[in-house]
């Protein structure tokens, strides 16, 4: 796990046990015997569409058979950049169109293709009913960050983590950084104590607005448009589906210093508010900028910040630890490439995982831990309380709306004031 696992390297291994997969454990990979791993996608969007790309340069021996999204249009702009991929990767994508679906439901539907992995890259407050159900289903996960967007959703996600331990399922999280190399060295010279003892942490996410109505006719909800089609259409703007930036977005940075702390900070103090976003109902009710005071166990404090205002504010997506011998900085990363694409790696690993050809690999206890972490710090900000681990852990805060249909009305809650927004 120190160094990238090349496609190469990862092939020579796969060839050497290609009969019948002779490593393969029958109990972890329900397609034991198939030459083939058949891979399923639930919520075509950006990010979907990417994880289909990653997956087949990373793993010559995975195919794509089944996809799912609420919109039609959606599912169909993902089919077609998928099949315009280079022949190489296009002849391994094979949904074919009964494996297409379209609905609320489609995720079970991809679940009972035949898949040995799903990849889960709906907006997060969907993450933890797809994810438990990916259980039940015994299927190995590569599950895109958050993995919730309410103290009690999460709990639902760990709940299902812990069975999928219980399993061996491979579960592998949308947390790139986890498999970037320049952070596996780094996390190891940490470990080994190369800048002493960690005295502070810093983590940054400051870019800018997420604005995904642009490509919408006037940049305006369409008045056909039910509350719960523009609210998942326009997703990013709002908390119950998105969990604000400091949630979608801020957890890669909070999840590096917990990974590298080992844990979860306590007690959190924050502030936060919406300077640039307009009290409009296409930007939603959640916050441009969040500032937060996070403490660990061993009283360490990590400084968290997240912003998103229009260029030309200056912008800084890094996490810096300091120890008492010396800094670990990751800013200077910002804008260079690294040798090895990491969101190939995390699917390499995946399947070595999966296959016994690497480290058994289960991240979704980690990540559902950050995304507590990050959930905690919103929470903070948005009451002007602070707010203890147990707080969170048992808050009844449940976002989710109590049924999804497209023509449902999702009052949209005003934006938080502290104060006047409870902790509950």
């Amino acid at each position: 796990m120190q160094q990238p696992v090349s496609r190469r390297r990862f092939l020579s291994s796969a060839a050497a046990a290609s009969a019948a997969f002779t490593i393969v454990k029958p109990a972890l990979v329900r397609g034991a015997g198939n030459e083939k791993l058949k891979a399923g996608l639930i919520g075509c969007g950006g990010r979907g569409t990417q994880a289909v790309q990653n997956i087949l340069t990373g793993c010559d021996n995975v195919e794509i058979v089944a996809m799912a999204d609420i919109f039609e249009d959606r599912l169909e702009d993902s089919l077609r950049k998928s099949a315009a991929l280079a022949p190489e990767l296009s002849a391994r994508f094979k949904v074919d169109p009964e494996h297409r679906f379209v609905g609320f439901d489609g995720y079970k539907k991809v679940l009972a293709s035949g898949i040995d992995i799903v990849m889960l890259a709906t907006p997060p407050a969907y993450r933890p009913i797809h994810f438990e159900a990916a259980v039940e289903a015994r299927k190995h996960i590569f599950c895109e960050k958050p993995a919730g967007t309410d103290a009690v959703n999460v709990r639902r996600f760990m709940a299902a983590a812990r069975r999928s331990q219980e399993l061996k399922l491979t579960v592998k999280s949308g947390a790139q950084r986890r498999s970037q190399a320049w952070y596996l060295d780094w996390y190891k010279r940490v470990k080994n104590g190369e800048i002493g003892e960690i005295v502070a942490l810093y983590a940054n996410w400051l870019g800018s607005p997420v604005l995904q109505f642009n490509a919408w006719p006037n940049k305006k909800r369409n008045p056909n448009w039910s509350d719960m089609e523009f609210q998942n259409r326009g997703w990013y703007s709002f908390v119950w589906i998105c969990g604000d930036q400091i949630v979608e977005q801020h957890l890669h940075n909070i999840d590096v210093c917990n990974w590298f702390m080992g844990t979860h900070p306590v007690e959190v103090v924050a502030s936060g508010g919406a300077a640039w976003r307009p009290h409009e109902e296409e930007y939603g009710n959640i916050y441009d900028h969040l500032s937060a005071d996070f403490v660990y166990p061993n009283g360490v404090h990590m400084a968290s910040y997240c912003r998103q205002y229009p260029a030309p504010a200056p912008q800084n997506v890094s996490e810096r630890i300091v120890g008492s011998k010396g800094v670990m900085d990751s800013a200077p990363l910002r804008g260079v490439k690294p040798p090895f694409d990491p969101y190939v790696q995390e699917h390499i690993d995946m399947a070595a995982s999966i296959l016994g050809n690497g480290p058994y690999i289960n991240e979704s206890m980690a990540v559902a831990e950050s995304t507590l972490t990050c959930i905690m710090g919103r929470e903070a900000a948005y009451s002007g309380q602070k707010i203890t681990w147990d707080m969170i852990m048992n808050s009844q805060r449940d976002l989710l709306p109590k049924s999804f249909d497209y023509k449902d009305a999702v009052p949209a809650p005003p934006l938080p004031v502290p104060g006047v927004y409870q902790f509950v």
